[in-house]
């Protein structure tokens, strides 16, 4: 697997930005694998060599029925000769045709579990652990979105490819590894914004709980903004479809709506109520 890296930084020309002072270029990690783009590719990237580190021949991890995670683990397991066994939220989804997510990751050879939401719930308690790894392990766990303390220190790496021109880095929160990650690699004196696209207000504790795990102590360099789900995961209205549409017309590039969207949903807005100072150099992570 070649990724193409470091991933392009792009400038976007945007009047609403100009007229305020501020600079925003795209950091396109879209673009650095075409089955395992954005981030990840830098989440799994020490998480593989850990799993062939030590000798596993299987990876086992877990996602929703549309998860982007489970795509890019079979792709990445087909790749470099591993097994790979995804652990999808919804018994239900068993008696029904693959979604074009489910068929992808089936079609480069992961074996798909379908379980019930009240074990998907506890899918990291040891007793669901052990039975899942007795029916199909042995095997290198990943959690869900792939955020583990490997996955941290493969995101560390993303600013040392931005250089010095930076103030702001501003990147999607689902699981919290990638903003993690990217504050921890931050120098001084620059700041990482989380834009959590689910509700309920958890991210930043997840966020700080993955630093911990990795670093020993949260970076005071971040922050993540609730206010911009939309109504929760994979949740849209017409705001966000008026936003996504009109920023495709302007800028030839139709951002994804999950993730990206509502990130650039978030700083567009962010923008307008003065949370920049002119002169503010931003750059916005596409993370797939």
């Amino acid at each position: 697997m070649r990724p193409r890296l470091p991933s392009p930084l792009c400038e976007l020309s945007d009047p609403r930005l100009t007229a305020l002072g501020l600079r925003l270029r795209l950091k396109r990690d879209d673009l650095i694998h075409p089955e395992v783009p954005g981030n990840k590719w830098r989440k799994l990237k020490y998480n593989l060599a850990a799993a062939r580190e030590r000798g596993e021949h299987t990876l086992l991890t877990f996602g929703g029925a549309y998860s982007n995670h489970l795509r890019a683990t079979a792709a990445a397991g087909r790749a470099l000769g591993l097994a790979t066994v995804g652990v999808v939220r919804g018994e239900e989804l068993a008696d029904r045709p693959l979604n074009p997510s489910l068929a992808f990751a089936a079609e480069r050879g992961m074996r798909l579990v379908f379980v019930d939401r009240a074990t998907y719930r506890a899918k990291h308690t040891p007793q669901v652990l052990e039975r899942l790894l007795a029916a199909h392990g042995p095997a290198y766990v990943l959690p869900e979105g792939g955020s583990n303390e490997a996955a941290v220190r493969g995101c560390a790496e993303l600013p040392a490819e931005l250089g010095d021109d930076v103030d702001t880095v501003c990147v999607a929160v689902g699981t919290g590894g990638t903003l993690a990650g990217i504050a921890a690699g931050l120098p001084a004196g620059r700041r990482a914004i989380g834009f959590a696209v689910l509700r309920g207000g958890f991210l930043a504790d997840e966020v700080a709980d993955l630093q911990r795990r990795t670093y020993g102590a949260p970076t005071d360099n971040w922050h993540v903004e609730n206010d911009f789900h939309h109504g929760g995961y994979a949740r849209r209205g017409p705001e966000l479809d008026a936003f996504l549409a009109d920023f495709a017309t302007r800028h030839g590039f139709a951002p994804e709506p999950v993730y990206v969207g509502k990130m650039l949903f978030g700083l567009f807005a962010l923008a307008e109520r003065g949370a920049f100072a002119p002169g503010t150099r931003l750059v916005a992570v596409v993370t797939g």
